[in-house]
């Protein structure tokens, strides 16, 4: 076993765009499990957008960082809740060793064919995002119409093949790039998709829905916002995931839209958490897991090898640089 152990810490706080000077790698010995704790190894790193709205102060400078990570207890002083051996999730990211308690970790279930990447995207926070999102939130109905923003990123492209497994109807996505455009129709299963580039997002989406949609997952907020709003249907259903376009944009003009549209479409706005949702996780796991082991459901994975990567694969992401979900991987072969 290695004696270094690495954390990415914060070093200032950005306006605009971080950039890798915002973050420095710190050495340090691997720490020793206290009583009642265990030593984990990490294989998997996620990096995710709501980590560009801590920067601005949840996270504390200089100070290793949070996030979403799956590793191998090496080393335990509580064999019974946590077995060495045992692949975990927990929430102490963004290093490369971490002591964990029995509460701050969940054992995974292991399923044949499923590879350990999965428990980070479309069966992790990401698949459990989209999940949440359209049947608890959007509550979709089989038929009804969708249009995903950013539906090239990880919670994008896992709320449209989950859409068309729970029997939507027309899907329609928006992206950064034309390349993106490509694979939400060749590889999702997007009915159409533009590239939000190209002119005003109301013009670009009345293109292409031009009979309307009943639900917007939106990750994005702004214009797709205020786009989405008036071509939503009667009784149609907003559901906020997040505001990526805004995170690095704090002065940003603000949505536009005809707030009649709200009452005389008897709209409805809804934006959560999904750490208010985890129960809903197993139920995640008993819709997607035949859906993977079939072949009907695939993996939208962008993997970065090496943890020396982290930083640059986040800031990848900011720019919109990656297709699918993106992850950091320990090495090829975790």
């Amino acid at each position: 076993m290695t004696s270094t152990a690495l954390t990415v810490q914060q070093t200032g706080r950005p306006t605009g765009f971080p950039t890798p000077g915002h973050f420095r790698f710190a050495e340090s010995p691997v720490p020793e499990p206290a009583p009642g704790t265990a030593l984990v190894e990490n294989l998997y790193w996620s990096v995710d957008p709501y980590h560009r709205e801590m920067m601005d102060g949840d996270f504390e400078l200089n100070a290793p960082l949070e996030g979403r990570s799956l590793g191998r207890i090496i080393a335990t002083r509580d064999p019974v809740a946590l077995p060495e051996g045992e692949i975990v999730f927990h929430r102490r990211g963004w290093r490369t060793h971490a002591v964990v308690r029995p509460e701050e970790v969940r054992r995974l279930p292991r399923y044949e064919g499923v590879p350990l990447s999965a428990y980070l995207s479309i069966l992790g926070g990401t698949g459990l995002t989209a999940y949440v999102g359209l049947t608890r939130i959007a509550r979709l109905r089989a038929g009804e119409d969708l249009f995903v923003s950013a539906a090239a990123g990880g919670v994008g492209t896992a709320t449209g093949r989950f859409a068309r497994l729970l029997g939507a109807g027309r899907l329609i996505g928006s992206a950064g790039t034309a390349e993106k455009v490509r694979y939400l129709t060749r590889q999702v299963g997007y009915d159409a998709a533009f590239d939000y580039h190209d002119g005003p997002v109301a013009d670009l989406l009345a293109k292409a829905a031009p009979a309307g949609v009943d639900v917007f997952v939106d990750n994005v907020g702004g214009e797709h916002l205020g786009a989405a709003i008036g071509a939503l249907r009667e009784r149609g259903r907003v559901v906020r995931v997040g505001t990526v376009g805004q995170y690095n944009t704090p002065d940003a003009p603000p949505v536009v839209f005809d707030h009649a549209d709200l009452v005389e479409k008897s709209l409805r706005v809804e934006g959560f958490l999904v750490r208010d949702h985890l129960h809903v996780q197993e139920e995640l796991y008993e819709f997607a897991v035949p859906h993977l082991l079939s072949g009907a459901l695939a993996l939208d994975e962008t993997v970065v090898d090496g943890f020396e990567r982290i930083v640059d694969a986040f800031l990848l992401m900011l720019r919109g640089g990656n297709t699918r979900k993106i992850l950091v991987r320990h090495s090829p072969n975790p």
